[in-house]
């Protein structure tokens, strides 16, 4: 799994699994990054708002891999919603992480995240964010761009405003919270869905019929999360700090039949992510 690549929209190929950072302190986070690309990672996922670029800078570093064989991503603030703020901050992350430039770059909410359930879409700023990072793409500096928790009036907003198009939307997608409709129409037009925190911030473990599924192909439960995001055509962005669980999260060649599938689509939405409900991305209205 760790050899295969999906293609992006402008022709960049990008690892089918990569590494999530977050909770990763920047004091922490440089030895598991290292040691997922020990063990043949090649995506390494992280975010301003993470606050652990440089630390996730050293671990790339420190592993001895050549830097074009590696995809690193990271994340415009939410908050940044002008274009002169988004030039400074894409130039502040490749400081912190030691780049020359980024593999992919992506605006992490169209709302700032004190109003994540708020109202207002941020029309305007998220115009401006992206026209930033359409200019460090077109300097190259990024060698793709994308959005991150944007929902389809979010995604139109950019593509009618847009010269260059998303390549991704990374988006909360495991099982028991699967939106169809935002993955089709992602889809449609030719952006690739990435999937975080595809086993649910851990409450998939929390769900019987998940457990015994898992048992049924032999495979751990976070193994049935990630492989269910796959074969959903996504991009999942398991995040450990476990050197077990980095290695065990990559060993996901089995497939899920059709009709198990269907189950796992289908099953009732997880209607309570516990203390992670205090984040916005996991807060139900």
């Amino acid at each position: 799994m760790l050899n295969e690549n999906f293609k992006l929209s402008n022709g960049v190929e990008i690892p089918k699994l990569g590494l999530g950072t977050w909770l990763i302190s920047d004091e922490d986070v440089a030895e598991p990054v290292q040691k997922a690309i020990e063990l043949g990672y090649r995506h390494i996922d992280t975010a301003q708002a993470y606050q652990n670029e440089n630390g996730v800078g050293k671990g790339i570093k420190s592993s001895n891999v050549k830097r074009e064989e590696l995809f690193i991503t990271t994340k415009l603030a939410a908050e940044v919603k002008s274009y002169d703020e988004a030039i400074s901050a894409i130039d502040e992350s490749l400081e912190k992480l030691g780049l020359d430039y980024l593999d992919l770059m992506i605006i992490h909410s169209p709302k700032p995240w004190k109003e994540f359930q708020g109202d207002d879409h941020y029309f305007e700023g998220n115009i401006e964010a992206w026209k930033a990072l359409e200019k460090a793409y077109e300097d190259g500096k990024l060698r793709a761009i994308g959005l991150s928790n944007f929902e389809k009036e979010d995604v139109d907003n950019i593509l009618k405003n847009c010269n260059v198009k998303p390549m991704v939307n990374q988006i909360l997608a495991h099982i028991g919270n699967t939106p169809k409709e935002l993955i089709q129409h992602c889809k449609d037009n030719d952006i690739l869905v990435e999937a975080y925190s595809p086993i649910g911030h851990g409450e998939l473990f929390n769900i019987d019929e998940v457990e015994s599924m898992a048992n049924k192909y032999n495979v751990s439960v976070p193994q049935l999360g990630i492989r269910y995001d796959l074969q959903l055509g996504l991009l999942p962005l398991p995040k450990s700090s476990n050197p077990d669980h980095i290695k065990s999260n990559a060993e996901v060649d089995f497939e899920i039949s059709d009709e198990d599938m269907d189950t796992l689509r289908n099953m009732e939405p997880i209607k309570d992510y516990g203390e992670a409900s205090k984040f916005p991305v996991y807060a139900k209205e």
